[in-house]
């Protein structure tokens, strides 16, 4: 992971200021807060916030990895990657590397998230099938080395990457 102070943040609140107080009451659990009902849903529900993309290319990368001199991380890798085929069709899906590739240290195999819908269905699945074996989860934006360090999220042990190419990229920029 990177330095988070590396980079700016605006504030969360942008767009929301001078509105009224929010309610101190509590809900009916004694312990989460009532909010006001919106007059509609936040537009995230139906395409990423910028500048996360939302065309071709996808809005997130799941990398799932595996040790590929692992007999039973492999089988079970590409049992994983047979299911997700059948269950989810709409994600693209690309081969199984038995070797590494890219910023990857290991095997691998990798799914591309289109909407926020397909990421509120796969994610939560995949947290509970993806057995002994990681996942790295991040945005496409024009900052691939901030994607693959600052705004990742990884599922079960975090992985070494090899950024080298992304900042070497980000330097000839």
């Amino acid at each position: 992971m990177s330095d988070p102070y590396l980079y700016d943040y605006t504030s969360p609140l942008e767009g929301f200021r001078g509105l009224p107080a929010l309610p101190d009451e509590k809900a009916a659990d004694g312990k989460s807060y009532v909010n006001p009902p919106a007059e509609q849903k936040s537009e995230a529900y139906n395409s990423f916030v910028a500048p996360i993309t939302n065309g071709r290319r996808g809005g997130f990368d799941v990398h799932i990895y595996f040790v590929q001199s692992d007999e039973e991380e492999t089988k079970y890798a590409t049992e994983l990657w047979e299911r997700i085929r059948r269950e989810f069709p709409e994600l693209r899906i690309y081969r199984v590397w038995d070797r590494p590739i890219g910023p990857h240290i290991t095997g691998m195999f990798e799914v591309n998230i289109f909407t926020p819908e397909q990421f509120g269905a796969f994610i939560p699945w995949l947290v509970i099938n993806r057995g002994p074996l990681s996942a790295l989860l991040h945005p496409n934006t024009d900052d691939e080395l901030r994607d693959h360090t600052q705004r990742a999220t990884w599922l079960g042990q975090e992985l070494p990457l090899h950024l080298k190419m992304f900042r070497k990229k980000k330097d000839s920029q």
